[in-house]
């Protein structure tokens, strides 16, 4: 069940960011990314969990954000980065919870103005997306299967964060001749 919601996540997700031209067809493949994300995941649930019910758009938009910090973090200097203990809280305490999204784009990504404020709208976007796919899933909150659906979004909005910022850096998963 919890598999079978995540692949339509993923379906949907694919599918919106191809047609806004932020991802090819096929995803870049970067296994150090991946590698980071149960490490991360296991960082971020408790702070993801408090905002849900306030906050469930940036509860699920954050680790996007995230998992574009990781992929630039990737391209730029991942001898240093990899090393990091806890990516998760390193980027958290720049700014705090509140304002991770702002320092991932200002100084992470190093995007102002009207770049800024496209990713801003295309993660809210993808975060509203995957909150109604999970609310039309009927799953009573606070149980364990709640809990894994919840989980399986994050994941798939992290892979999808990194695939489009891998994508902006210029990787792009094409045949080759």
């Amino acid at each position: 069940m919890i598999e079978q919601f995540e692949e339509q996540l993923h379906q949907d997700l694919h599918q919106f960011l191809q047609s806004m031209n932020e991802i090819d067809a096929r995803l870049p493949e970067c296994p150090d990314v991946e590698e980071k994300w149960e490490q991360i995941a296991k960082a971020y649930i408790p702070d993801g969990i408090k905002e849900f019910n306030d906050f469930p758009s940036a509860s699920l938009g954050w680790m996007m954000y995230i998992g574009m910090a990781v992929a630039k973090f990737w391209d730029a200097e991942w001898e240093i980065y990899s090393k990091i203990d806890d990516l998760y809280a390193y980027m958290r305490d720049k700014r705090g919870y509140d304002a991770m999204d702002e320092y991932i784009r200002e100084d992470v990504l190093l995007l102002r103005g009207i770049d800024y404020t496209v990713l801003e709208k295309l993660v809210g976007e993808c975060a509203s997306r995957v909150y109604n796919a999970l609310r039309h899933q009927n799953i009573e909150p606070g149980t364990k299967e709640a809990f894994n659906a919840y989980v399986s979004c994050l994941h798939q909005l992290y892979l999808f964060g990194a695939a489009m910022q891998l994508n902006r850096m210029g990787y792009h998963m094409t045949k080759m001749n």
